[in-house]
């Protein structure tokens, strides 16, 4: 399963090894590596190798079996380490067998990357200790727990630290590989890639997951949890750090200390952040944005506009034409 490097264009070959495992994920694996395929027919010359622990054959996720070349020592030198995720790492430990090979291919190349929930292989390695990481938004918080030492930044479709790159869950594999291709390769050949893969050229990896709703776990103390469960009822209130304060009779200053201490965040952030929870599912109802505003407590629809270009990368306009419905997408019958 090696891609030929007979490619337009001649450019120097770089081997990319996907590491595989019993349980993983299909389309972390596939949607990558078409990726890089598909760059080999515009002038790239990516070699693609496919490892497991074993040397063995491994079942993917939707029952498929997927061959290998091998162990880690069975390829070369990888330019780049693909790892890809899947369920069953959140289920239990990582096997050190698993860790042990990406510890070994990250060591004999350029830059190593972890689609989905194979950034737990990654923290299991060592590689993400110290630095940042992102994965899918489902399990970002049982990452953060399980590897203190990493700095999981939630929200985001793929992180960048040094030459380690972790991304979000499954379509997010292949906007980092898109940006790896373009690293590789700039940004021409990549639209073309781009272009054939009918993909978005491309998704910033800051740009926010957009499905990853705000983690609401209850607040131990009382005044805390009192306020979140206000603002997440009711959050066309007046919400100010004084109003919430004045609600749960504490200061704004005291208010301002709880907030850090168990949400690691503001008021005001939190406030925010639930609204635009509450925006985005009136707009994948198919509301207006006039009147998903009003009714998420933005107040308008520029202020609502300015916060999610900030946070989320788009327009509220783009987001709902985005997530609309299949249906509008179907051939209207004749």
């Amino acid at each position: 399963m090696v891609v030929d490097r007979e490619v337009r264009g001649m450019a120097r070959a770089r081997d990319i090894a996907f590491v595989v495992f019993d349980g993983v994920k299909m389309l972390d694996v596939a949607g990558p590596a078409e990726v890089f395929a598909e760059a080999n027919q515009f002038g790239a010359a990516y070699a693609i190798h496919y490892v497991s622990p074993s040397g063995k054959p491994v079942l993917a996720s939707t029952g498929m079996q997927v061959p290998v070349d091998g162990q880690a020592a069975d390829v070369p030198d990888p330019d780049t380490v693909v790892v890809a995720g899947g369920d069953v790492l959140v289920d239990r430990a990582i096997e050190t067998d698993l860790a042990d090979t990406v510890k070994d291919l990250h060591a004999r190349s350029r830059r190593t990357a972890s689609v989905c929930t194979g950034s737990f292989i990654l923290a299991a390695a060592g590689l993400l200790a110290g630095r940042r990481a992102t994965t899918h938004w489902r399990h970002a918080g049982l990452l953060a727990r399980a590897f203190p030492d990493v700095r999981v930044e939630s929200d985001a479709l793929f992180v960048q630290d040094a030459a380690v790159y972790t991304s979000a869950g499954v379509s997010a594999g292949m906007d980092l590989a898109l940006a790896l291709v373009e690293e590789d390769h700039g940004a021409d050949l990549t639209r073309e890639v781009a272009r054939q893969l009918v993909m978005f050229m491309q998704r910033p990896g800051g740009q926010s997951q957009f499905s990853a709703p705000l983690d609401r776990r209850p607040p131990r103390t009382s005044p805390l949890r009192a306020v979140v469960d206000l603002i997440s009822a009711q959050p066309a209130l007046d919400h100010s750090a004084a109003a919430l304060a004045a609600r749960v009779g504490v200061s704004p200053r005291q208010l301002g200390r709880l907030f850090a201490a168990e949400l690691h965040t503001t008021p005001a952030r939190y406030v925010e952040l639930v609204r635009l929870d509450h925006a985005k599912a009136l707009l994948d109802r198919g509301h207006t944005v006039a009147q998903t505003a009003r009714v998420a407590g933005f107040g308008s629809a520029e202020t609502m506009r300015r916060s999610f270009v900030a946070r989320l990368g788009v327009s509220p306009s783009q987001y709902r034409d985005r997530f609309a419905t299949t249906e509008q997408g179907k051939d209207t019958p004749r």
